[in-house]
């Protein structure tokens, strides 16, 4: 089942006198989380209401209402701030990474079970994906359509057709 609340980021410091928050994104980028007027905290049961945000350098610089202090923005210091799925549209072929870590991994071709995706790399040209198999050994496949021929998030599924030698030995 997929989670209403999906975490967005975390609360690192605070920038300037005025109360101004920044904020490590924990999703596709700084500028994504700029279309949010409400975020969540306490695993989404507290909405906090968002006056102004920007980017800077990697992170978000936002100002939340009732927070006008450096002394009161201290107070958010490591906390986590979550979106709500239902305020988000992504693209067909898009997904939450917090969706897609726990899927079954499985041979589009033969349908071998090779593991449990564990972790999504973010990597600048294209995510990657750490597949855990039952030995518990880690293996890494690029998340790009000739390798991920399907995601199925109802069954929990996907279906990749691997590069050759990375599940086994062959060169």
């Amino acid at each position: 089942m997929q989670k209403k609340y999906l975490e967005a980021g975390k609360i690192v410091g605070t920038h300037g006198i005025k109360g101004e928050l920044r904020v490590q994104p924990w999703c596709d980028s700084a500028e994504f989380l700029t279309r949010f007027s409400t975020l969540y905290l306490e695993a989404g049961n507290v909405p906090v209401h968002v006056l102004s945000s920007r980017v800077h350098k990697e992170l978000l610089l936002m100002v939340l209402e009732g927070v006008d202090s450096v002394e009161k923005a201290d107070t958010y210091r490591n906390k986590v701030l979550y979106l709500d799925r239902s305020d988000v549209t992504l693209p067909d072929g898009r997904y939450f990474m917090q969706d897609l870590v726990g899927l079954d991994v499985y041979d589009a071709d033969t349908f071998l079970y090779y593991g449990t995706l564990t972790r999504v790399l973010r990597t600048g040209a294209n995510d990657v994906y750490q597949i855990t198999a039952q030995d518990h050994k880690n293996y890494l496949i690029p998340a790009v359509p000739e390798f991920i021929l399907g995601i199925d998030l109802e069954k929990g599924k996907m279906m990749i057709r691997p590069i050759r030698g990375i599940f086994d030995d062959e060169d």
